[in-house]
C-alpha cells in the first residue's frame, strides 16, 4: 500500500510548524504589532481612466463641454466624476456610462471577436474646459 502513503498526514511536519515562532500579528513580547493605516492615494484616479476616446463625434461633443473617456469595467459614475475632477481640475456636472459589447468579426474565413470596452461621457460645468489634444 505504498501508493496511498502520500495521502497520509505526517505528524512530525505539523509539530515543526507549531514551534516555528510567534504569529506574524504579534511581536516578540506577545503584544500586537502596531501598523500604520493604509492611506488612499490620489493616484487611484489614474487607475479608473484608461485614455480619452478620440473620434470625430468626440471632438464635436467637446464644443458642448462633453468629453469621452475609455474607463475600466469596474468603474462607476461617482468614481469617474472624482477622477476627472482630481486629474484635470474641473467641475463635473454629469457622467453617463456606456458599455460597448464585443462584436463578431470574420476575416479571411476565420471568426474572431472585437473586444468590448466601457466608456464615460463626462459633461462639465459652464466655463470649464479640458485640453485633450494640444493645438
Amino acid at each position: 500500500m505504498g501508493i496511498f502513503d502520500i495521502f497520509k498526514k505526517k505528524p512530525a511536519a505539523s509539530a515543526k510548524r507549531k514551534q516555528a515562532g510567534p504569529p506574524k500579528s504579534e511581536g516578540f513580547g506577545g503584544e500586537p504589532i502596531k501598523r500604520a493605516p493604509i492611506k488612499k492615494k490620489e493616484s487611484a484616479a489614474f487607475k479608473l481612466l484608461k485614455e480619452p476616446h478620440i473620434s470625430e463625434k468626440a471632438t464635436n461633443l467637446s464644443e458642448e463641454q462633453k468629453y469621452i473617456f475609455k474607463i475600466f469595467p469596474q468603474a462607476n459614475k461617482s468614481e469617474v466624476k472624482k477622477a476627472v475632477e482630481n486629474i484635470y481640475g474641473v467641475a463635473v456636472k454629469e457622467v453617463n456610462i456606456i458599455n460597448i459589447k464585443t462584436k463578431k468579426r470574420i476575416l479571411k474565413g476565420r471568426e474572431g471577436k472585437k473586444s468590448g470596452y466601457k466608456k464615460a461621457i463626462v459633461t462639465l460645468e459652464r466655463g470649464h474646459k479640458i485640453e485633450i489634444l494640444p493645438h
